[in-house]
């Protein structure tokens, strides 16, 4: 393949599976804690304040991909 394409293929590849990981545990997270309210709704606010703290951190890895894309396409 030519140079151009392979440096398409790199970046599309690292911002798929680099968001995979990232959607799946968002996902898990938020089944979790709908379950943990539906359990116990008195601490919703606690499991809700949790929820978000978790989600921000599995979405940094998301927006690290999405760096590394970046960088791919334009520097290399």
């Amino acid at each position: 393949m030519e140079k151009e394409a392979m440096k398409y293929l790199a970046a599309a590849l690292a911002i798929a599976l680099g968001s995979l990981g990232p959607g799946l545990g968002i996902g898990f997270i938020g089944r979790a804690g709908a379950e943990a309210t539906g359990r116990n709704p008195e601490a919703a606010t606690s499991i809700l304040t949790n929820m978000i703290l978790a989600i921000a951190f599995a979405e940094a890895v998301a927006i690290y991909a999405l760096v590394v894309a970046l960088i791919l396409l334009f520097v290399a």
